[in-house]
């Protein structure tokens, strides 16, 4: 069937300007916006849904993996609100389980202590170019469509959202099909101290042993002696941007976590109830931008270091099979460099891209994709905006020395620097 392709022009009315405007906040977007901030610019953080954490508190993956670089506004983050992890030195590694409700409400009074200026319900629809520069992003508002104008702008959307609209190359998934990651519904139970009746609601999966099981296997954490236990088990095949894959997740997700919390109460958590499903599937995959340095398989097995380097981690190879079979591809990694040309795109002299889709291939994506890793990014690409300000420069123009001098007083400690 052919269908129509519509032109639709519209006059959209300027809402604010700032210096930089930071779309997305998730990890890597809160992260840019402090960092900018305390360059002493003005930024805007704008967010399509009601809070701030990204898939740590709207898909409540809730527990930071372990990248055993412990640093920067992650540190910060982990001192502040989760103390009795902060390892006494940054090169450690820690994976604490935390509550995605708090770290909701201690994300919004961060920002409101470092003067960002946050819009919710704000959700990204295209970009105003001129030449190679970005003049203004429009977004879909409670009051229609405003667009926001800034000097700097930071796609921190998780899907290169902006990038791609901008122009700049994309690809999506593993290089033989595009097949990404599957999703993950995640889901905590509480221990009620007595048995409760197991439910299986109508639709749903009655698995009888752990074969059966989406990821054929038993995946959650239950850290903090509350008897609160975070489940990770569900396993849909799925591109989280595109539509009718996402249409397909929510519902297929729900039905897995029913079935697997009725497994559970059958086979060790007799005691367990279903207190909170995440709202939303997480989303492990979707684009990566194609930015001056593409991050490799290679890069990540061989420990690769850059003079450009933004990020460290040492978080395995973590590849759940992107055709939904039981299986996950886990590599362990002693520590490798992200460089500051991975967030770049040729194309755009004022954007630069942080979070999952920076520019890195299928399996080095895998590694590099979990928060502290993004938390990372995103301060760089906060810094990186600031300094490209101060020095009236292209974003891959800027001094690379500069931008680790600024990270340093911003609390960043390297490896081996």
């Amino acid at each position: 069937m052919n269908l129509a392709v519509f032109a639709f022009e519209r006059q959209v009315q300027s809402y604010l300007r700032a210096d930089v405007i930071v779309i997305g906040g998730g990890p890597a977007g809160t992260a840019a916006a402090i960092s900018a901030a305390r360059c002493g610019k003005r930024v805007v953080l704008l967010e399509k849904s009601a809070q701030l954490g990204g898939m740590g508190t709207l898909a409540n993956v809730s527990v930071f993996m372990p990248v055993g670089n412990v640093t920067g506004i992650y540190r910060e983050i982990v001192s502040e609100m989760l103390s009795e992890y902060l390892p006494p030195d940054h090169d450690r590694s820690i994976s604490p389980q935390y509550s995605p409700f708090l770290l909701r409400q201690y994300l919004n009074e961060k920002m409101k202590k470092e003067q960002v200026q946050v819009f919710f319900h704000c959700e990204f629809v295209g970009v105003i170019r001129e030449g190679r520069r970005i003049k203004a992003v429009v977004a879909s508002t409670r009051e229609g469509l405003k667009a926001f104008e800034g000097e700097r702008f930071i796609d921190c959307t998780g899907d290169a959202r902006v990038a791609i609209d901008a122009g700049v190359p994309s690809h999506s998934g593993r290089e033989e099909d595009g097949l990404t990651q599957p999703m993950t519904l995640m889901f905590t139970m509480q221990n009620t101290g007595k048995k409760v009746v197991p439910l299986l609601p109508e639709g749903c999966y009655p698995y009888e042993k752990e074969s059966d099981l989406p990821q054929g296997r038993r995946l959650y954490w239950e850290q903090n002696n509350d008897g609160t236990l975070l489940v990770n088990m569900s396993r849909v095949k799925a591109n989280g941007a595109k539509i009718e894959d996402v249409n397909y997740a929510e519902a297929e997700a729900l039905k897995q976590v029913f079935s697997i919390a009725h497994y559970l109460q059958k086979t060790g958590f007799e005691t367990y109830a279903i207190s909170h499903i995440a709202p939303q599937t997480g989303v492990r995959e979707t684009n990566q931008i194609q930015g001056l340095y593409t991050l490799s398989e290679q890069d990540v097995v061989n420990g690769a270091r850059f003079p450009d380097v933004v990020a460290q981690t040492n978080y395995e190879i973590d590849i759940h099979s992107p055709d939904a079979s039981k299986t996950t591809d886990e590599r362990k990694v002693d520590g490798y460099d992200i460089p500051y040309r991975c967030m770049v795109p040729e194309e755009i002299d004022n954007l630069l891209v942080a979070g999952r889709s920076i520019s890195a291939t299928h399996v080095a994506m895998s590694s590099m994709r979990v928060q502290a890793t993004c938390f990372a990014l995103g301060q760089a690409a906060g810094a990186a905006a600031a300094i490209s300000l101060d020095e009236s420069n292209a974003m891959n123009e800027i001094s690379i020395n500069k931008l680790h001098a600024v990270l340093e007083l911003q609390g960043v400690k390297f490896i081996g620097r």
